[in-house]
């Protein structure tokens, strides 16, 4: 019966839904005034950045808390031919790397406000765990 409950639980919070294009989640950022989380991946070839997603982007108090309160942009680098993203996501990736990422770092992950300006960043695996990120988030919202 827990488990049911649980199940049934799961599917009340909509799952974080990550965007590819900086430019438009920024517009939607001023009429929202949410801040907007940036994730730099290597999806299919960085282990930490696989980490960062199982172990924190994917799991419920994140996807609870950023659902309500964040937009969520991710410029993804996939090597694996397979994976290969279209022309037009590589050139936006490569345009959000030049003003955020120019070290190339993998997992890097920031939090913007509307206007681009930087709050945090996150250089690699983060320490904390879900809820401690969240923590972090929720600090860094409420300060805006």
């Amino acid at each position: 019966m827990k488990f049911i409950f649980l199940l049934f639980i799961s599917f009340l919070t909509p799952p974080a839904i990550w965007s590819g294009n900086f430019n438009e989640t920024a517009k939607i950022a001023k009429s929202s005034n949410k801040l907007i989380l940036i994730n730099f991946s290597g999806s299919d070839w960085c282990g930490p950045c696989i980490r960062l997603k199982n172990e924190i982007f994917v799991t419920e108090v994140f996807e609870k808390f950023a659902s309500e309160n964040l937009l969520l942009v991710r410029a993804d680098f996939p090597r694996q031919k397979k994976n290969k993203l279209p022309e037009a996501q590589v050139k936006l990736n490569e345009t959000l790397a030049e003003r955020y990422n120019n070290d190339g770092k993998f997992p890097f992950t920031l939090l913007v406000n509307s206007e681009g300006k930087i709050l945090k960043t996150w250089d690699g695996l983060p320490k904390e765990n879900a809820a401690q990120f969240v923590k972090q988030l929720e600090a860094l919202s409420q300060k805006k």
